[in-house]
């Protein structure tokens, strides 16, 4: 049986539908299956905008356009339910649990990805959302597959991350019900001794939803797929697609802009990342095996997992990553460019401190000071705010490197019928091009998300070769203020 044909007529239900794993994974879907039955996903109200204006703008977006060319019906498979992850039962009505009722598979990526998360809104979103979807699941007779899509991150404690479910951090029925009775602020105050000092809420809750699934494995066909850092495609359905600043996209936005200048992280960590549209063809392939392997697979079995990473398949380090992108930004920088682009990594927190004063405050004192005397709104240091709190909550990520075992995803492409390679397999993407493969990122970040032409225009060029004097007319001032100091220090010392 082909890939395709495992889904004709399948009906599928999907969390997190306009997250950025889902929007990858629905195109990807209705894309490459096209004779599946329906897919329902769950939406709220959001920006004055209904569920059904909320389907249709994402439907319109770029990223379906390949797709409305070739399959313009299959908007008619998309079907929107009105519902709420961090409410009980998903705030789902009755008259749409009953269209869920022969849901063949659930994909479930709802979750909160903010760091900064009170712990009890990350353990309603996270944990107990995922225990209110076990529990309508249960009701579903029809049901083949549920995927809980986790992170490989989900136990930052262990450094070789193998495809299993680890010793819970907590019990999962006791932290919901703290975060069902206590006040936020007070359960922030025992975050870090009751989190047992994880990094933050969502590692720690995305853990504890792994001992839900765990839990519910003898009475459920459920396994758990952990992607890495996901960044923009590789290929489909339009190389660099991405939409949000995450991971290393931010990073050389921020770089490429000019308001990043230094950052406390280790160069030479491998880091692991793993583009959209490849984890959105192995949460097919998955599947796939899955319902292909339900009869075989005992009961009393361990649960399935899928580590969906990548560095020990196509390493780069990080290092590497600003080096090819402060080149290409460069050649092609962005139009909204604040200063020269660059950046650099340090592994010393006092050296970055200082740049961080001298590079970042400084830099955005100057700035929204000539803001305010052009009567424009200042911007720059509260941006900064963020940038140092998001650094911040990411510092223990940007200075360890972890291994993760992927046994389980390197199979998936062997599943992969050999004339269906180049649309569901992706080892063929092993030796990947990363040189390419972020200049493609790069303007995927002009166009999809700073809504630029992906070639910079002349003004933008030029302005970068002014930038170019500016920043080594304020080195040399810099470095002579400092040699002055320097000078006159000795001299007193003699």
């Amino acid at each position: 049986m082909t890939i395709p044909e495992a889904f004709e007529d399948q009906e599928i239900f999907v969390t997190g539908a306009s997250g950025f794993v889902g929007k990858a994974l629905i195109e990807k879907l209705l894309r490459s299956c096209p004779k599946l039955g329906r897919i329902y996903v769950l939406m709220r109200p959001k920006k004055g905008h209904t569920i059904e204006e909320r389907l249709q703008l994402q439907w319109e977006s770029r990223l379906y356009e390949r797709l409305r060319r070739e399959q313009p019906n299959a908007r008619s498979k998309l079907v929107a339910i009105a519902g709420d992850v961090e409410q009980l039962g998903l705030g789902i009505g009755s008259a749409d649990l009953e269209r869920l009722r022969n849901v063949n598979i659930v994909y479930h990526s709802a979750a909160s990805v903010r760091f900064d998360d009170a712990l009890s809104t990350a353990i309603l979103l996270n944990t107990r959302g995922t225990h209110e979807l076990v529990k309508l699941a249960l009701e579903w007779p029809k049901l083949k597959a549920f995927v809980h899509v986790s992170t490989t991150y989900s136990n930052p404690g262990v450094l070789e991350v193998e495809e299993r479910v680890y010793p819970p951090l907590a019990d999962w029925r006791t932290t919901i019900k703290l975060a069902e009775t206590y006040d936020a602020e007070i359960l922030d105050i025992f975050n870090l001794k009751y989190g047992n000092f994880q990094p933050n809420t969502y590692t720690f809750t995305k853990s504890l939803a792994e001992q839900v699934v765990n839990e519910y494995r003898d009475r459920l066909p459920i396994f758990i797929f952990r992607p890495s850092i996901v960044v923009s495609t590789i290929e489909e359905p339009v190389p660099g697609w991405a939409d949000n600043f995450n991971g290393p996209t931010g990073l050389l936005v921020a770089c490429g802009v000019g308001i990043l200048r230094s950052q406390n992280c280790d160069p030479n960590i491998v880091a692991d990342f793993v583009p959209a549209d490849i984890v959105a063809r192995t949460l097919i392939t998955s599947v796939y095996k899955f319902m292909g392997e339900s009869k075989s697979r005992a009961k009393d079995s361990d649960l399935y997992v899928v580590n969906c990473a990548t560095a020990n398949i196509s390493p780069i380090t990080m290092g590497e990553v600003i080096d090819i992108g402060k080149t290409f930004i460069r050649k092609n920088p962005f139009e909204k460019t604040l200063w020269l682009p660059g950046g650099g990594m340090t592994t010393c927190p006092v050296l970055h401190f200082v740049r961080f004063c001298t590079m970042h405050l400084l830099m955005a004192i100057v700035v929204d000071t000539l803001l305010r005397l052009y009567n424009e709104k200042p911007f720059l240091m509260k941006l900064q705010r963020r940038i140092f709190a998001a650094f911040s909550a990411l510092q223990v990520f940007a200075m360890t490197e972890w291994h993760f075992q992927n046994d389980n995803f390197r199979a998936l492409h062997d599943v992969v019928p050999a004339n269906e390679v180049s649309n569901f397999g992706f080892m063929q993407h092993a030796n990947i091009n990363y040189t390419e493969f972020f200049q493609h990122g790069i303007r995927g970040a002009k166009e999809f998300l700073l809504k630029e032409s992906p070639e910079s225009s002349s003004a933008a060029r030029f302005r970068v070769k002014i930038f170019y004097v500016l920043d080594f007319l304020c080195r040399g001032i810099v470095y002579s203020f400092l040699l002055r100091l320097i000078f006159r220090f000795l001299v007193r010392l003699w």
